[in-house]
C-alpha cells in the first residue's frame, strides 16, 4: 500500500511565525499613488478602454494615469 502525502490546508499556519508577522512593510514606491479618482462613463466607453490598454499590455489604471501626466504635465517648476 502506498503512503498518502497531506497537503496543507487552505488555512495553514506559516513555517516560521516570527518571519510572517514581521515582514517587512511595501516599498515607498507602492505609496505613490495616494489619491482615488472616480469617473463615470458608458458603458461602451469603458469596453473601449479595456480593449485598448489589454492590446497595450497595460492596465486601464496606468493608460489613464499616462494619458492624465501628458496632458497635465507638472508644472512646479515653471516661473509665473
Amino acid at each position: 500500500m502506498t503512503e498518502r502525502r497531506t497537503l496543507p490546508g487552505f488555512a495553514s499556519r506559516p513555517a516560521d511565525p516570527e518571519r510572517w508577522v514581521k515582514a517587512p512593510d511595501k516599498p515607498a514606491a507602492a505609496n505613490l499613488f495616494t489619491a482615488r479618482l472616480t469617473i463615470d462613463v458608458t458603458p461602451a466607453l469603458r469596453a473601449r478602454l479595456k480593449v485598448a490598454a489589454f492590446q497595450r499590455g497595460i492596465t486601464v489604471a496606468d493608460m489613464l494615469r499616462a494619458l492624465l501626466a501628458r496632458e497635465f504635465p507638472d508644472t512646479s517648476g515653471d516661473v509665473p
